[in-house]
């Protein structure tokens, strides 16, 4: 599914216009993306929760080549589904 498809399923199921779909699905991925960067925890009750997570430095092999690399700490986006998000289940 693309962001096109989610506006048009939108604007079909509330019958706004798509331009105005549009509008509100950017904002709301541009506050998501805002909030997650700046290390502040997102939470959708029933949906899930966006954050960031801290990674540590660590001493990764290259098995072909038998060589030893450092990986870098850095910063990772971590995806936590609501416990009312699940796939089996029917809607």
């Amino acid at each position: 599914m693309t962001k096109q498809g989610i506006v048009k399923i939108i604007a079909t199921k509330t019958g706004l216009d798509a331009s105005d779909v549009i509008a509100v699905v950017e904002g709301f991925m541009t506050t998501v993306k805002d909030n997650v960067r700046d290390r502040k925890k997102v939470e959708l009750r029933g949906f899930g929760t966006f954050k960031t997570i801290h990674r540590k430095q660590k001493v990764a092999r290259n098995i072909s080549a038998g060589t030893r690399c450092i990986v870098p700490a850095r910063e990772v986006l971590s995806f936590k589904p609501s416990k009312y998000f699940t796939i089996n289940q029917p809607q």
